[in-house]
């Protein structure tokens, strides 16, 4: 009944947060004229109706999808590794992602039959995002095939992720200024400038992601002891860690490719709404953790617009000076951590 009443609390907490985020902005709209554009009713500012609709919503839309999809990534690679520092992009799929950007962003000079303006279109950007996290999944896949024991295949996820860094700083390094700005910026990421087809597309691919999730849910609550004990009951350890580790390169995979790498999220919530749930059933957690990310993702958001201002900051930055202290205090306080 208890966590029951938690739920109910957070889907209260993510609805008020959701109409708070879409009232702030560079552009003052009234709360009441915002539910009433949201209700359907015409605005007399056309204008006003615009920006809700056609920018403010999907916004808000990306960052609830961002931050429940980082953070169950979080939640199944911290219990898969048995590792609270594990996050949605400890096996290199962010790394991935960043490889084919810099690609096309970097080592677009090498591609010289192909104009600027494609190669540095926003499909072209999320297509090589897809596919640098897409093989490095492929790659991570092949070798857990291979590897019975989950701490190597932990440890070849970083191996990866090295890897692929290192390729990034030479391309970096060979670069015009140009082309590592336009890196740069995509490396903050941003909630920002997705259309209604791609916020669809992001949304379709992150819920089958959670569709894969859920099927895992007993088999990672039996995880919990241990991978012998869990064999001792009937779970099929190198399915399970197949299904897994799909379902987050799907999620995380998608994410990046839209959004960009979107740092702490996936690492810090899981142990915050840990905290607050007082629980380790992932039957309790999978949608705390859901609504308990968007909220903090969507907070996160409203503070990088910096309200009444018409500057936006990174959204990098904000979601890491909130997860850094909470790593930091977890460290700390590791004798109470649920695990």
């Amino acid at each position: 009944m208890k966590n029951q009443f938690y739920i109910f609390i957070l889907i209260l907490v993510l609805l008020l947060v959701s109409l708070l985020n879409l009232s702030l902005g560079s552009v003052h709209i009234q709360f009441s004229e915002v539910i009433s554009i949201l209700m359907g009713n015409a605005s007399e500012n056309s204008s006003s109706e615009y920006i809700i609709i056609d920018f403010r919503l999907p916004k808000t839309i990306t960052a609830i999808v961002v931050g429940a999809g980082l953070s169950v990534c979080g939640l199944l690679m911290q219990t898969l590794f048995r590792n609270p520092l594990a996050g949605p992009y400890v096996l290199g799929l962010s790394s991935g992602a960043s490889l084919g950007v810099a690609l096309l962003i970097l080592g677009g000079s090498i591609f010289s039959g192909l104009t600027a303006s494609f190669l540095f279109s926003k499909w072209a950007i999320v297509f090589a995002a897809s596919m640098g996290s897409v093989l490095v999944m492929m790659a991570v896949m092949a070798t857990a095939l291979r590897i019975k024991d989950s701490m190597a295949l932990l440890i070849i996820g970083l191996m990866f992720a090295s890897l692929t860094s290192a390729v990034v700083s030479i391309l970096a390094y060979f670069s015009p200024a140009s082309n590592l700005q336009q890196y740069i910026f995509w490396s903050f990421g941003s909630l920002g400038n997705l259309s209604w087809n791609e916020v669809g597309i992001l949304s379709l691919v992150c819920f089958f992601g959670l569709l894969l999730s859920v099927y895992c849910l007993k088999n990672m609550n039996a995880l919990l002891l241990g991978e012998n004990y869990a064999r001792s009951l009937g779970v099929p350890i190198q399915k399970n860690r197949n299904l897994v580790i799909v379902a987050t390169g799907l999620i995380a995979g998608a994410i990046t490719a839209f959004a960009g790498p979107i740092a702490f999220i996936g690492l810090a919530v899981p142990h915050l709404i840990r905290q607050v749930v007082k629980t380790s059933n992932h039957f309790v957690l999978f949608p705390a953790v859901i609504f308990g990310g968007a909220i903090i993702m969507l907070l996160c958001d409203s503070i990088s617009q910096l309200p009444g201002s018409d500057f936006t900051l990174p959204i990098n930055a904000v979601t890491s000076i909130f997860g850094a202290p909470i790593v930091i205090w977890l460290l700390l306080q590791k004798k109470k951590m649920l695990f």
